[in-house]
């Protein structure tokens, strides 16, 4: 059997969405900024409905706040260096605000521009992964530019208030992004109602190819300005230049049709499969323990803590066996680096190193979770055999 976990990283193209799409790679695949052939116009026509459909799914004022983009670490780029800059050159603020949980592409982002001059304040989650709104109040001045606050974590699953923080934002007069990259598809997302001025989103996360992403801009009251990052073409209203790829942005507003479409749906039945998998796990393992809030939590994720045991050597029994899982996000696990975001929430190391995240999708069913709480439960019990310090822990408890 192989069984993929790990839908947070990335999801398989929806066949309805492959679909979708192959027409723009040979029948009408022009470049959508040619306007002097029905090749360009169909391409140019392809792209404006796309636009629309992912500005209704958020609620956007219009088609023009949506930019096309790499995906979302470009968007997060674009969203955040392009605002400071432009911010800075025309007010002189230069204070930025970011969760410590943020995603890789926005604490680097955050780096860099300390290392330009920014001052950078980190917004401390509590123990559940949540950002107190009283908290960002005090941190918020007249200096500062942006606050940055993911509305799902990769890693642990947890939904932030951002309605709340984007409110304290919009009072103060500080524009407020978003990365809805694990939210968007899965949660419903209203950029008027949650006061977000900028939001970023990638097509791979729900079931869309990869290579394509957007940043919403807000353009009305109040209107969110930024400097580019990349020049030549004048593309995407001068915002992002480059040929635009028609065939990913029409699968990507494909893949959001349908997940807006199924939302209830997925929440169900994915969410029956993600209490399922836990359940079987806590009920045949004692010493577990789920990392973040239990309440305030995406429908398809766990992030486990399996004490006694080394998550690398629990990854590689459950490799071996056909199910694919993961420590932590898969940009973080590249640096091979323990998990920020279990740091933030002051877990132990020696959990953050037996911890383990599984990321649920539309197409698992029933028969892969059954298989993988066996095999779970397996390898932990191999492996806490091998572990002096769990032995030990029994003997303490009575238990031989």
């Amino acid at each position: 059997m192989k069984i993929y976990l790990d839908n947070h990283a990335t999801t398989q193209v929806d066949p309805v969405v492959l679909e979708a799409m192959r027409p723009f790679y040979t029948d009408d695949f022009g470049n959508a900024a040619s306007r002097t052939h029905f090749y360009g116009w169909s391409a140019a026509d392809a792209v404006k409905k796309a636009r629309s459909k992912l500005a209704d799914s958020i609620n956007a004022r219009g088609p023009d706040e949506i930019i096309f983009l790499s995906g979302a670490t470009e968007a997060n780029n674009l969203a955040i260096i392009g605002t400071c800059r432009y911010q800075r050159k025309k007010s002189g603020k230069n204070e930025l605000i970011v969760s410590n949980i943020e995603h890789s592409s926005v604490l680097d982002v955050a780096e860099y521009l300390e290392s330009d001059g920014f001052i950078i304040k980190t917004l401390n989650v509590d123990r559940d992964g949540l950002v107190r709104a009283s908290d960002l109040k005090e941190m918020v001045g007249d200096k500062t530019v942006l606050v940055s606050c993911m509305l799902v974590n990769n890693e642990i699953g947890v939904i932030q208030d951002v309605e709340t923080i984007g409110k304290i934002c919009r009072d103060q007069g500080v524009i407020f992004h978003s990365d809805c990259a694990q939210a968007f598809g899965k949660t419903r997302i209203d950029v008027q109602k949650m006061h977000i001025d900028l939001l970023t989103a990638t097509a791979h996360k729900i079931y869309g190819p990869k290579g394509i992403g957007i940043l919403y801009q807000r353009q009305f009251k109040p209107r969110c300005k930024l400097e580019p990052l990349i020049y030549g073409g004048g593309h995407e209203g001068g915002m992002r230049s480059g040929t635009l790829n028609v065939p990913a942005i029409v699968g990507f507003a494909k893949a959001a049709e349908i997940a807006i479409k199924c939302i209830d749906k997925d929440e169900r039945n994915v969410g029956a499969l993600r209490d399922k998998l836990l359940l079987g796990i806590k009920k045949n393992l004692d010493y577990v323990y789920l990392n973040g809030s239990q309440t305030s939590r995406i429908y398809n994720n766990l992030n486990i803590a399996f004490e006694y045991i080394e998550g690398e050597a629990l990854l590689t029994f459950l490799n071996e066996r056909g199910i694919a899982v993961t420590s932590g996000s898969a940009c973080s696990s590249l640096k091979k680096e323990p998990s920020h975001v279990l740091k933030a929430l002051g877990v132990r190391d020696d959990l953050i190193h037996s911890s383990v995240r599984f990321g649920l999708g539309r197409f698992n069913n029933n028969s892969e979770i059954e298989y993988a709480i066996k095999v779970i439960v397996e390898a932990v019990m191999k492996l806490r055999k091998l572990s002096p310090l769990y032995e030990e822990s029994e003997s303490k408890r009575g238990i031989h």
